[in-house]
């Protein structure tokens, strides 16, 4: 596998992001969790994806602490893959990418699925971003401000 390079030490949170999850089948094993898939042979099966890579690629989520491990639910001496909170953290940059491929994808009939609210049935409204205020934003509406020297972001707890 070509090693690739890091952007862990970034200052652009976008790259930093990437650098955790940004290969696509990350990206898949992390949807795959989300619906309920924990061991190494139900994402192998459901992926079709070669055995080594799946072990690295699964690692490496553990690894950047989006995956867990822990002893099989059943008992069995299986282990189960299951997200932490890092991991379901990424639920709403997955419904994004979805709504993007919804709305820009060039055979949208082709699409299998549509998310919906478990407890109405309903589809899931589209994702808007909102100001302080309440605002509807545009990428127009934003800009970047440097941050303060010495000022750390908010940090969240594993």
């Amino acid at each position: 596998m070509v090693k690739r390079t890091s952007f862990e030490r970034d200052g652009c949170p976008i790259a930093r992001s990437l650098d955790a999850i940004g290969d696509w089948w990350s990206m898949l094993l992390i949807r795959e969790a989300l619906i309920g898939t924990s061991r190494f042979s139900e994402f192998q099966k459901r992926l079709g994806l070669a055995k080594n890579i799946l072990t690295v690629r699964l690692r490496a989520l553990v690894d950047q602490g989006i995956l867990k491990t822990a002893p099989a639910s059943d008992g069995s001496a299986y282990q189960e893959y299951l997200l932490t909170p890092k991991g379901r953290g990424v639920f709403p940059i997955l419904v994004a990418l979805r709504q993007w491929s919804e709305e820009f994808d060039e055979r949208p009939e082709e699409i299998a699925t549509i998310l919906v609210d478990k407890e109405k049935g309903k589809p899931v409204r589209k994702l808007e971003l909102y100001s302080q205020d309440g605002r509807p934003l545009s990428a127009g509406d934003t800009a970047l401000k440097r941050r303060p020297a010495g000022k750390q972001g908010k940090r969240a707890t594993a």
